[in-house]
C-alpha cells in the first residue's frame, strides 16, 4: 500500500476511489466499473504529473525521506553481482548503517560502499536510520584501502541524514573518522564515483562523495544540514524549514548549475518509491557511463582530476 506524503493528499483521494470501485467489481462480477476506473486513474495521473512538475525545495525533501524509496540495499541486490559483504573496522565493531563490500558491477570487479537506512522498524534502529557512526566511516576507509591494492572502481551510494551526533559517537573520534574518510577518498588511484540515492547530509555524505563523478536522483537532496537544522540555528525556529529549503540550493537542479554535482537521473513520475525497478536501472546507467568516463586514466590522472573538481568547486558562484 502506497504511504502518501502531506502534499499528496489530493492524489490519494482520487487513487483511493479507484481502488475502491476495483474493491467492489471484484467482489460483485457483473459490476462495469472500466469507464469510471479508467477516468479516475487519466484524473490521478495528471495530478501526479502536475505535483511532480513543480515540486518545491522543501517537498523534495520529503520524497528524499520516503520510506518506500529504494535504499542502497535494494540498489546492492539489483545492479550487482557476487556481492561479499566485508564488515568491522578492525579497530572497534561493525556499524549496520554503512554496508559494502566486494561486487560485480556487469563484469566487472568493483569495491561497493553505501549508507543503508533500513525498511521497517527492526532494520532501522539496527542500522541506525543510516547515520553512521566513527567506525562506519572507518570500515569505509579500510574498504576503500583494499580497492586501491587491488586496482577495483569504488562506486558508493549516498542516503543519510548526517553522521550520527551521540556521545559515544564523539568521544570515538566522529569528525575524525569522517576527515579520514574524506581524505581517503581523495588519494585512492582508483575510479571512484558516488550517487545520491535520498539524503546526503552534511560531512556523513561528503565523506563518501568526494569522489570523481558524482551524480544525483532527481529528487534526491545534498546539503550542509538538514532544513530544520539549518532554520533552528538561523531562525531559532525548526518550523521554518520551507524557507531554509529555499535557501540552501540543496536540490539536484541547484547542485548541478553549482558544479557540486556532474549529473541529474530522471526519477520516474511520482519519485523513485514509485517505480523502483526502473529508478534503479537509472541508477544502474548512470553508473556504468561515469566509469566509462573513467576509463583509460591512470592513478595520478585520477587522482589530478578529483583535486581539481574539489578545488574548483564554487567557482560559478552563488549567482550562478
Amino acid at each position: 500500500m502506497t504511504q502518501y506524503l502531506d502534499f499528496e493528499k489530493p492524489l490519494a483521494e482520487i487513487e483511493g476511489k479507484a481502488e475502491e470501485l476495483r474493491a467492489m467489481a471484484r467482489e460483485n462480477g457483473e459490476m462495469d466499473i472500466t469507464a469510471e476506473a479508467k477516468a479516475l486513474d487519466a484524473k490521478a495521473a495528471s495530478l501526479l504529473e502536475e505535483i511532480y512538475g513543480s515540486l518545491t525545495p522543501w517537498r523534495k525533501c520529503q520524497v528524499a525521506r520516503h520510506p518506500e524509496r529504494p535504499h542502497c540495499e535494494h540498489y546492492i541486490k539489483a545492479l550487482f553481482t557476487e556481492f561479499t559483504p566485508l564488515a568491522g573496522d578492525r579497530n572497534f565493531a561493525d556499524d549496520l548503517a554503512v554496508m559494502g563490500g566486494l561486487a560485480r558491477f556487469g563484469d566487472r570487479p568493483v569495491m561497493v560502499i553505501g549508507h543503508e537506512k533500513g525498511n521497517d522498524t527492526k532494520s532501522r534502529i539496527e542500522r541506525n536510520f543510516g547515520m553512521a557512526r566513527p567506525e562506519g566511516y572507518r570500515k569505509a576507509v579500510r574498504l576503500m584501502e583494499l580497492a586501491g591494492k587491488f586496482g577495483l572502481p569504488v562506486i558508493t551510494l549516498v542516503d543519510t541524514p548526517g553522521a550520527y551526533p551521540g556521545k559515544g559517537a564523539e568521544e570515538r573520534g566522529q569528525s575524525e573518522a569522517i576527515a579520514r574518510s574524506t581524505e581517503k577518498c581523495l588519494q585512492i588511484g582508483v575510479p571512484l564515483v558516488s550517487v545520491i540515492i535520498g539524503e546526503g547530509g552534511s560531512g556523513g555524505a561528503v565523506a563518501f562523495a568526494t569522489a570523481n563523478r558524482v551524480a544525483m536522483l532527481e529528487h534526491a537532496v545534498y546539503s550542509v544540514i538538514t532544513p530544520e537544522g539549518c532554520a533552528s540555528i538561523l531562525w531559532k525556529d525548526s518550523e521554518k524549514m520551507r524557507e531554509a529549503a529555499e535557501a540552501m540550493r540543496l536540490t539536484a537542479d541547484d547542485l548541478r548549475k553549482l558544479g557540486v554535482t556532474d549529473r541529474i537521473i530522471t526519477e520516474p513520475k511520482g519519485g523513485a518509491h514509485r517505480d523502483a525497478p526502473a529508478a534503479i536501472k537509472a541508477v544502474g546507467s548512470a553508473i556504468a557511463a561515469m566509469l566509462k568516463e573513467l576509463d583509460g586514466k591512470d592513478a595520478a590522472a585520477l587522482i589530478a582530476d578529483r583535486r581539481k573538481k574539489y578545488l574548483d568547486m564554487g567557482a560559478k558562484g552563488l549567482a550562478a
